[in-house]
Parts: structure tokens; sequence; C-alpha cells
């Protein structure tokens, strides 16, 4: 299905290739490239290189290519396995592990780990995510609950839209916070001025994120967060909203910050009503060495 885009003056003189990355949702600039080299782009009727500079009034027409019909391999790869019934498991996720394939990411994931595990996930996500109610980004580490079936699944899936599943995280911010608890409460959505970034935005969907100061250094302070509701990159975009940027993040937070490996951010505690006995269950997961390491770094700074 062809999709139609005129130009305004605030686009004039940007290249096609970063213009579509910005405007079409999850779609990345090379991607664009590999449409136009595919001639499913053209402006003004007309097939055009990626580095066209766009004028005002340009009508550019694209169409994204008949999506793949795509299968996704079981993996012997080790997880953490925190608990496991006929119902639910839950895992420890490490930091770098991607929950589920996406485009151009089909294998090494956590879904790929969880086939060869257990063939008995639920299936209503399809395909690309059996058994997954919520996710974590890839350099969040921590721990998640994925659903064996289907009647797991819609219960767990109840339970976080009406809030009920306990979801606290552990993170390292730059900045001293002056408050010992407070509230974040603002909408989140896709950045205007840059799609693959979410951003508070009046149009976005309500996000409510509790933190709680653990400690104080000289240029960092540690923190828990409670998350309410489950918007992409909450935390990460929240923290930096109120000025406190996540240590290590690469997408939100300064370029001078801590090695760890992407941002300091491990989801600590997980509780939830078991779908099928109505008990609760309640785990905690200590953070990765270098998460404790770069603590410990902070420490000592003069």
């Amino acid at each position: 299905m062809a999709e139609t885009y005129t130009v305004s003056d605030a686009d004039v003189q940007k290249r096609i290739d970063k213009l579509l990355s910005e405007i079409v949702p999850d779609v990345s600039r090379s991607q664009v490239q590999t449409w136009i080299e595919q001639k499913l782009v053209s402006v003004n009727g007309k097939t055009i290189k990626a580095n066209y500079k766009c004028q005002a009034g340009d009508n550019i027409v694209w169409a994204t290519p008949e999506v793949e019909e795509l299968t996704v391999e079981p993996e012997n790869i080790p997880i953490d396995i925190v608990y496991e019934d006929a119902d639910v498991i839950v895992v420890n996720k490490p930091k770098g592990m991607v929950v589920h394939p996406a485009a151009g990411h089909y294998s090494h994931t956590l879904v790929n780990a969880l086939l060869y595990h257990c063939s008995d996930l639920s299936g209503i996500n399809g395909v690309i995510r059996p058994g997954i109610v919520h996710r974590i980004d890839k350099d969040t580490s921590g721990l998640l609950v994925a659903a064996k079936n289907d009647a797991a699944h819609v219960s767990l899936s109840e339970q976080l839209a009406n809030k009920d599943v306990e979801r606290k995280y552990e993170a390292i911010v730059h900045g001293v916070l002056q408050h010992d608890t407070g509230l974040i409460d603002a909408p989140i959505g896709r950045d205007p001025n840059n799609r693959q970034k979410m951003a508070v935005v009046e149009t976005g969907k309500s996000a409510r994120t509790h933190f709680q100061v653990i400690h104080r250094y000289e240029n960092f302070t540690h923190i828990t967060c409670r998350l309410e509701t489950g918007r992409t990159h909450q935390i990460r975009v929240h923290m930096n909203y109120i000025g406190y940027p996540l240590a290590g993040d690469p997408k939100y937070g300064p370029r001078k910050t801590l090695d760890v490996q992407g941002q300091a951010l491990h989801a600590r505690v997980l509780g939830f009503t078991h779908p099928a006995s109505g008990k609760w269950l309640h785990f905690e997961a200590e953070p990765p060495e270098v998460f404790k390491k770069a603590l410990a770094y902070v420490e000592k700074m003069p």
C-alpha cells in the first residue's frame, strides 16, 4: 500500500532518506535507503537517489515492501530462569539481549532461547513474539515474565492494563536529585523531531513513573523507579525530562558518561497474580556486575 507526504518548508533541503526515517514510524535510515534502491520511493512521480534534497511542495510516494513470512527458530542460548511452571516462566534477562525478533534481527533473542527451552508458549502475539506479554529494552537487564499458554497471556495482559503488576527498577542517573521521592506524570509519544526516539509530548499516552533515592553521590544518584504504566523507554524518557538522564544511555543521556554498556537500568522486582492459582508471586534479582562496578566507581569519585 502506497503512502504519501508533501514536503513542508521546515523540511526543505533535508535528504530524502533522513526525512522518511523521521516520518515513517519504526523505520531506520538504512531501511529507507534500501527502499530507494528498490525503486519503492518516488518524488513528483520520478525515482530519486538517497541524497536527493527535498524541496517545498514535493510529493513523496513510498510503498513498504511486502512482509516476508517468518519463522523463529529455537536456539540453545543459556537463560537465567528464576521461576517456571505450566503457565508462566520468569527470567532474569541479561544486558545486551533483545527480547523478541524484529526487522533485521531474527536470532539470538530471548524468544529464540525460550523456544528451545519450552515449546509451549502462548500464541497470541504471533510467530515473532510468542509468550511475550511485556518487554524490557535490549540494554536493560532484569526480570521479565512470559506466558506459556493463551489463558495465562490474557490474565497477565489484563493485570498489566489494570496496573496490578509490580515493576521496580534500579537506575543510576546523572546529577544529584534533591527530592527523596517523586512522581513523574507526563505523557510519552514519538519524538516529532526524531522518529527514532520517544519524548514527553502533549499528544502522547499517559505515563507515570515513581522514583525514590537510594543514595546520592558527588555527580550521580542511585534510585529506584516504580512503573504504573509501561510506555516505550518510559524511565529513560522521564528521567531525562526532569533533568536527570540515565548514566550510559546512548539515546537520551549525555555523551560523557559511565561505561556501563548501555543505560544503567535494571528490572529488579517483578510481582503479579498467578494466572491459574490466584496466588501473588514476587521475585527479585540483583543487578549485574557492570551495574555494581559502576556504583563502586562513582562512590570513589572525588
